[in-house]
């Protein structure tokens, strides 16, 4: 079975357990199911659609499990689609949950979600008096619970691209950093784009006027929308870091390629010094000046050394080098 929770509360209470069937379920003043499942069947789905009057195509988004965040009012009912995020390695992996909300019911529905909504639901029944509110309060704890998810994801990246940074300071990227560097930014420009439509869900639901929602509910709904916002400005600075990291990376390296440019030229200039003049003299003509100079060989020799002494000293107080 892939029912996790199905109970009946009353006001506020976890009173019973309520089987999956055909039959519709009657609801007394102050009562409302709360109902888990992660990867049902058609046939569960459709034992729900009975027992709740879901909407055939909310059911079918449900089993489909590869929807965009939205909000869809069906009568006088909600259908809420927000995305999961957790990080395996280095990469963020997605799934989602998909929630119908009615006066009475709340069925949640969870497809490659790697947190359970067991520590959510004993958190919401250790108060009462606030899940006496009904599933309203409900959805806005599990889209809480869904969003504070978020912000590991991103601490976690961001600690790996400071270290990265701190390694650019000591020595330059190899290729394989570089190539990570790029896989992280990938991953982030994607959950970016989920942050978008996960805000447009809450702002929704905190500002529209909607079926099952109260509003004694909707500063809850505020409040996660401020969290969406935190965390996607933390996003945004995390891309900038990134950038940051590349940028530095390829002034060092522009850095380090033009030191040794100026030491290469510096050295061939000295070196140019003998090789002229060796170049000169060794042309083998017979009327040549200085060739019958009894001193000339040392005399040469010493001017070469005098030449190249000043040339380097030059370049080193220049810091060529």
């Amino acid at each position: 079975m892939t029912v996790v929770a199905s109970y009946l509360y009353q006001d506020g209470t976890c009173a019973e357990e309520v089987p999956l069937g055909r039959q519709a379920i009657e609801h007394k003043e102050g009562e409302f199911s709360w109902i888990g499942l992660v990867d049902p069947t058609a046939d569960e789905m459709a034992d729900l659609k009975a027992m709740f009057n879901l909407h055939p195509l909310a059911v079918e988004d449900a089993l489909n499990g590869k929807q965009v965040p939205k909000v869809d009012i069906y009568g006088d009912q909600l259908f809420v689609v927000v995305k999961t995020a957790h990080l395996e390695g280095e990469k963020i992996a997605y799934g989602e949950t998909c929630i119908f909300v009615g006066a009475n019911h709340l069925i949640s529905v969870r497809h490659g979600s790697a947190r359970a909504h067991s520590e959510l639901r004993q958190q919401l029944q250790r108060s009462p008096k606030l899940l006496r509110q009904g599933p309203d309060y409900v959805l806005h704890g599990i889209i809480d619970f869904v969003v504070d998810g978020y912000l590991p994801i991103i601490e976690v990246l961001e600690d790996k691209v400071l270290e990265l940074e701190k390694h650019v300071l000591v020595s330059l990227l190899q290729p394989e950093q570089i190539r990570r560097i790029f896989r992280m930014r990938r991953q982030v420009i994607r959950f970016q784009r989920i942050l978008g439509p996960m805000a447009e869900v809450v702002g929704k639901l905190s500002h529209l006027e909607l079926p099952c929602v109260d509003e004694n509910v909707q500063p809850f709904f505020k409040d996660v929308h401020d969290h969406i916002r935190r965390v996607d400005s933390m996003v945004s600075g995390l891309r900038e870091i990134m950038t940051s990291v590349f940028e530095a990376s390829n002034l060092l390296e522009q850095q380090r390629q033009g030191a040794i440019t100026r030491q290469l030229a510096a050295w061939a200039a000295i070196l140019a010094v003998p090789t002229a003049i060796a170049g000169i003299y060794g042309m083998n003509f017979k009327n040549m000046p200085e060739l019958e100079t009894r001193y000339g060989y040392f005399i040469v020799l010493a001017v070469i050394a005098a030449l190249c002494s000043i040339l380097y000293v030059r370049f080193k107080k220049a810091g060529w080098l």
